[in-house]
């Protein structure tokens, strides 16, 4: 009984972790600085809401809950949390993680394009580009070849089955 009260307790501390990493991931890159970019350039409110504010929305919706899915993949398969800091203690390829290797960054990314249209600021998409950028070296950079040593084979033979950026469809 013990044995099972420890493994909830681990998985909800790792859930309240997640979750407490993500929100101050997602206050700062993805409300933060958008708003600070949007109050540079003028933009304080959408005088009307248009077609593009509803896909905006949507896209916006859709990115975030992919965020969180991989958030919660990470507490409950990988018992960690998506901070490089606190990362899973197992190779997460379950979840969205089944399909493409990054799609935390792919919901964060979408999120800000949805934003961008929402708001239908330039300024916004170019910092969702540069955001998809500094996560993609990032990647490149540090995550790939960290994971690399901490899971070795089991992550070269994930890297063989799912690519980085564009989802790998299958049953």
């Amino acid at each position: 009984m013990v044995r099972g009260a420890s493994c909830v307790g681990i998985l909800v501390l790792a859930l309240f972790r997640g979750l407490a990493y993500a929100a101050l991931f997602i206050g700062a890159f993805l409300v933060f600085v958008p708003g600070r970019i949007l109050a540079r350039v003028g933009i304080q409110q959408v005088e009307g809401i248009g077609a593009a504010q509803v896909l905006g929305l949507i896209v916006v919706v859709l990115g975030l809950a992919l965020a969180i899915a991989c958030v919660l993949t990470f507490a409950v398969i990988g018992r960690g949390t998506p901070a490089p800091f606190d990362p899973p203690r197992a190779l997460v390829v379950a979840g969205p993680y089944r399909f493409v290797r990054n799609p935390m960054y792919i919901g964060a990314g979408t999120a800000l394009l949805g934003a961008a249209l929402f708001y239908r600021s330039f300024a916004l998409a170019g910092y969702a580009l540069v955001f998809l950028l500094i996560t993609h070296l990032f990647v490149l950079l540090y995550e790939e070849p960290h994971l690399r040593r901490v899971f070795g084979e089991s992550y070269e033979s994930y890297l063989r089955t799912v690519r980085r950026w564009i989802p790998t469809w299958r049953s």
